[in-house]
């Protein structure tokens, strides 16, 4: 159904160890080894990184390619569809084949547009951003429950799971009951894993840190402008570190473990220099293009310091876990096996960098599953820019969701963004929310806004984030005459722009999106 736009007021307060597979740094002036190899592979992939996932998940090559590439596909439609969609959006996913998009929505025109982009739509009961309400509701109430281990959205479900130990069914019934989240909207997993943070303390490997007086090893996820990220676990804020060669290296400048993350940023100094590779341990370094995020179903692999490069499909996403050092919420679940020594270490889709590290259960013998702290999340929390092989990464966006001008019609620089929405606002002092009087889900990355003013109007454009009560707040803004641009980059959640008449009236376009 369309929603008509609604008032919401003239005026917007103004919000205020050991891990993995990693980025070798090269130290200034000496010689680099084990450099890049050409491939001829389909795609011009990894063929170490198609090897694994031949071994893994009994693709050949050009099936992983297909499958890798129809993934940076997808995660660059599903979040204009998230946009587009606004809050009929209840979550994207990969099938079992690898390479069908389904997203869930809430309303019969909101298929239409998932149909237009070319995904599957698939008519559900509860919006993603209901379902993440009622996640949140376990995170208070589930907390440091004995017996429970773990609690996620399930988007192709459209239910909330929450995993149990054996024998604690009964409990994890009456803990939803108490958060109130109603039995139709649960699943109730029962898994005797345990998971740990994947924290080996025995040192001898790539990097070090000083933690309770002791010495411990990390891996470096992901080379940024100024340092590296890894999993926050591996090192409080202040903490020095040194490299594989015991030469001091850098200072921990950003780290949380346990709560909303677990991510850490490491600024090095100049004897060190950040590249876009990650080392497999094999003599080979593996590319980093970019940072497009895979969607639920998606292939991914990861390479760990202990274990090596192993491969796998991406279970769900903003999971809770709870470790015994205290609940973590924002993961990511997979079913690669990891052991001790590979946290921290980086994830890639294809040559997309996904995550770093967090922990799990199982081992690389029997099988497991494991967690990772998305990469995007890191880069917003901090302004960080990831370090690339092309200089920026992402997927090319989807074909543009507006109509091309008419002839003779003057075309609005606007009407470049995928996600369009037009209005009218007849009084000065009156404001009106977008998408169609709601809000939209988004992933962590760049939020990007045209608005096209009525001539000689003075139209404000303001973007609101929603905290954990469902407040908005403004998080950017542009003011002034004339048409406005907006850029903010955020962690994920619930946003919605908000067209502000400080002076004059008329119609007015918006342009959007999220990548």
């Amino acid at each position: 159904m369309q929603r008509s736009a609604i008032a919401v007021g003239a005026v917007v307060a103004v919000a205020g160890a050991a891990a993995v597979a990693f980025t070798l740094p090269s130290l200034a002036g000496t010689e680099e080894t084990g450099g890049s190899k050409a491939s001829s592979t389909p795609g011009g992939l990894s063929p170490e990184l198609l090897a694994a996932m031949k071994r893994d998940l009994g693709l050949d090559s050009e099936q992983a390619a297909t499958r890798l590439a129809r993934s940076e596909w997808a995660g660059g439609v599903s979040a204009t569809l998230a946009a587009q969609t606004g809050e009929d959006f209840a979550g994207a996913w990969l099938a079992s084949d690898g390479t069908t998009l389904k997203v869930a929505v809430t309303d019969s025109d909101a298929a239409s547009a998932v149909k237009a982009a070319g995904a599957v739509p698939v008519l559900v009961k509860r919006s993603e951003a209901e379902l993440d309400a009622l996640k949140t509701k376990l995170d208070s109430a589930a907390a440091e429950v004995d017996g429970l281990t773990g609690w996620y959205v399930d988007v192709p479900t459209n239910k909330v799971v929450v995993v149990a130990q054996p024998g604690e069914k009964s409990e994890a019934l009456a803990v939803a009951r108490r958060a109130g989240v109603a039995t139709e909207a649960l699943t109730v997993k029962i898994s005797d894993a345990q998971p740990k943070p994947l924290f080996d303390v025995r040192g001898a490997d790539p990097y070090f840190i000083n933690i309770g007086g002791g010495q411990a090893r990390c891996s470096i996820g992901f080379s940024v402008t100024t340092g590296f990220v890894t999993a926050g676990h591996c090192g409080e804020e202040g903490t020095a570190t040194t490299g594989f060669n015991n030469e001091a290296q850098g200072t921990v400048e950003f780290s949380v473990f346990p709560g909303n993350a677990d991510m850490g940023f490491v600024a090095v100094n100049d004897d060190w220099t950040p590249r876009p590779v990650v080392n497999d341990f094999e003599g080979n370094e593996l590319p980093v293009a970019g940072n497009t995020e895979a969607p639920v179903g998606a292939a991914i692999c990861r390479s760990g310091s202990t274990t090596g490069t192993f491969c796998g499909t991406i279970l769900a996403k903003n999971q809770t876990v709870q470790y015994p050092e205290g609940t973590v919420t924002g993961l990511t679940r997979t079913d690669v096996c990891a052991e001790g020594g590979d946290s921290g270490g980086p994830w890639l889709s294809g040559d997309q960098a996904q995550g770093v590290t967090s922990g799990g259960s199982g081992d690389c013998t029997a099988g497991g599953e494991t967690f990772f702290q998305p990469l995007n999340e890191i880069l917003a929390a901090q302004n960080l820019t990831l370090v690339t092989t092309e200089g920026e990464g992402g997927a090319e966006a989807p074909p543009a969701s507006a109509p091309p001008a008419e002839e003779g019609e003057e075309a609005s620089a606007c009407d470049a963004l995928p996600v369009q929405r037009d209005g009218t606002i007849n009084r000065a002092g009156q404001a009106q929310a977008q998408p169609n009087g709601g809000a939209y889900r988004a992933r962590a990355g760049t939020h990007t806004a045209c608005l096209d003013a009525p001539d000689g109007a003075d139209f404000d454009l303001v973007l609101q984030k929603a905290n954990n009560r469902g407040q908005f707040k403004t998080v950017a803004q542009s003011t002034g005459t004339g048409d406005k641009t907006l850029s903010f980059t955020g962690r994920s959640g619930t946003y919605r722009y908000v067209v502000v008449a400080t002076a004059g009236t008329g119609a007015y376009s918006l342009g959007f999106n999220v990548q």
